[in-house]
C-alpha cells in the first residue's frame, strides 16, 4: 500500500507539471484569430496566464480527486465513470473533411438519453450557428485546438421574436444553451455579437447559458456585452477562461467555482461585473471567484444582488482601479443588505483597498475562506476530470 501511494502522488506531480506547460504555452498563439479590439486584452490574459503559472509548481485541478486515495475513488461518481469507459469520438470541421460539418449536425446524431461520453473534435472556424443540448442528453464534451480555438457565435438578443412572435427573453437568446448533465468545453471561444446600448430594454444576448448539472469549462472564452455568462444553475467549475462583458456579464443560480479566470469589463459607464441570484437561504448556490484578475474599462462593482441571499466570494484576486471602491451593490434595495453574502479574501491591486467598500460586505477569514477555495466547493472530488485525458 505505501508503494502504491508513493507511485500516485508521483504521477499527480507529474501531471500536474504537464497540465501546466499544455494549457499555458498554447495559449500564448490564440489571440491571433482574435478581432483587433479584442486582442490587447486577450494579450494581457495570455501574459498574465504566463506569469501566473511560471510561479505555480502545481496545477490545482481537484488534486485531492486525483491522488487515488481510498475516500476519492469511493466518492467518484459512478455514471461518470461508465460513460468515459465507453467514449466515442466525433469530428467536425467546415471542409467536410469530418464526420459532420457542423456540430448541430453531430450533437443530432447523438441518442437523447446517451450513457457514453461523447468528445467532438471541433475544428478551427467560425461556427455560426445557435446550439442547443437537450437535457437528456448527457457526457458530451466540445474539443477545440489550443493552437486556434473554433468560435461558436451568434447575435441573438432577449428582444428577438421567438418561434410566436413574442420577444425570446434571457434564456434563449444564448448562442450556446447546455440542458445536460456532465458537459466539458476545452479550448472553445463562445460569442454573442450583438451589442449593448446603455438604458435599452431587451439587449440582454448570451454567449453561453450553462443548465446542466457537473460541467467543466478549461481554457475557453466568452465574449459577449450585457449577460455574457448565464451561469444559470448546477455545479460548475470554470479555469484559465478569459470572460468578456459590459453589464452583469457572469449571473444566475450556479454554484460555481471560478479559478485562474480573467475577467475583462468593457463597460463604458457603472455596471456590476456579477449578478448572483441566491433567492433564499436553502439554496446551495453562489460565485467563488479563486486567483482571477478583475481589469477592463469603465467602472464595475465586483456583483449586485439579484437575489435577497445572493452569495460571492473573491480570493487571490488582483482586482484592477476598474472596481469602485464602495465594491458591492444592493441594487436599489437596502433590505437585502441583512441577507446577501459579499466576501474578499486576500486580495490584491488597486480595486481591493478596503477603505471604501459598503459596511455590509464581508472581509474574511481563513476559517471563514476555507470553504470557498478548493473543488470541495462544486464536489469537484466526485465529477472534475483531467482535461487532457480528452485529447487524441
Amino acid at each position: 500500500m505505501a508503494s502504491l501511494v508513493h507511485d500516485t502522488k508521483f504521477i499527480v506531480l507529474l501531471y500536474n507539471f504537464i497540465l501546466s506547460i499544455c494549457i499555458t504555452f498554447p495559449t500564448q498563439i490564440t489571440f491571433a484569430s482574435l478581432a483587433p479590439e479584442s486582442e490587447s486584452d486577450y494579450q494581457k490574459w495570455v501574459s498574465w496566464n504566463v506569469k501566473n503559472y511560471a510561479q505555480k509548481p502545481s496545477y490545482n485541478l481537484g488534486a485531492k480527486a486525483l491522488s487515488g486515495t481510498i475516500d476519492s475513488m469511493k466518492a467518484l461518481d459512478p455514471k461518470l465513470g461508465i460513460a468515459d469507459m465507453k467514449r466515442v469520438r466525433l469530428s467536425v470541421s467546415q471542409d467536410g473533411q469530418s464526420d459532420f460539418k457542423t456540430i448541430s449536425e453531430a450533437i443530432g446524431s447523438i441518442p437523447l438519453h446517451n450513457k457514453r461520453r461523447v468528445i467532438l473534435n471541433i475544428k478551427p472556424g467560425v461556427y455560426r450557428e445557435k446550439i442547443v443540448i437537450p437535457k437528456t442528453m448527457h457526457f458530451i464534451t466540445f474539443l477545440g485546438d489550443p493552437l486556434n480555438p473554433p468560435t461558436i457565435t451568434g447575435n441573438d438578443t432577449a428582444s428577438i421574436p421567438g418561434t410566436h412572435g413574442q420577444p425570446s427573453n434571457t434564456f434563449h437568446s444564448a448562442t450556446v444553451g447546455v440542458n445536460g448533465d456532465y458537459f466539458v468545453a476545452i479550448n472553445i471561444k463562445f460569442e454573442n455579437t450583438a451589442p449593448h446600448e446603455v438604458g435599452s430594454p431587451g439587449e440582454q444576448a448570451v454567449a453561453l447559458r450553462i443548465s446542466g448539472d457537473k460541467a467543466a469549462f478549461y481554457n475557453c472564452s466568452f465574449y459577449g456585452n450585457q449577460d455574457t455568462l448565464y451561469d444559470h444553475k448546477g455545479l460548475h467549475y470554470f479555469n484559465n477562461c478569459f470572460i468578456q462583458g459590459s453589464v452583469d456579464f457572469i449571473f444566475g443560480y450556479g454554484r460555481s467555482l471560478y479559478e485562474n479566470c480573467y475577467l475583462n469589463s468593457i463597460t463604458k459607464k457603472v455596471a456590476s461585473l456579477t449578478a448572483q441570484k441566491r433567492t433564499n437561504a436553502t439554496l446551495s448556490s453562489g460565485f467563488s471567484f479563486k486567483n482571477c484578475v478583475v481589469t477592463g474599462s469603465g467602472q464595475v462593482y465586483l456583483g449586485r444582488a439579484w437575489g435577497d441571499h445572493s452569495r460571492v466570494v473573491f480570493s487571490y484576486t488582483f482586482m484592477d482601479k476598474v472596481v469602485m471602491p464602495q465594491g458591492w451593490s444592493n441594487w436599489g434595495d437596502q433590505k437585502r443588505e441583512l441577507n446577501v453574502y459579499y466576501g474578499e479574501y486576500k486580495c490584491s491591486g488597486p480595486g481591493s483597498n478596503l477603505t471604501g467598500r459598503v459596511p455590509w460586505a464581508r472581509m474574511l477569514t481563513d476559517q471563514e475562506a476555507q470553504p470557498f477555495l478548493d473543488t470541495y466547493y462544486i464536489q469537484g472530488h466526485a465529477w472534475l476530470s483531467n482535461p487532457n485525458s480528452f485529447s487524441l
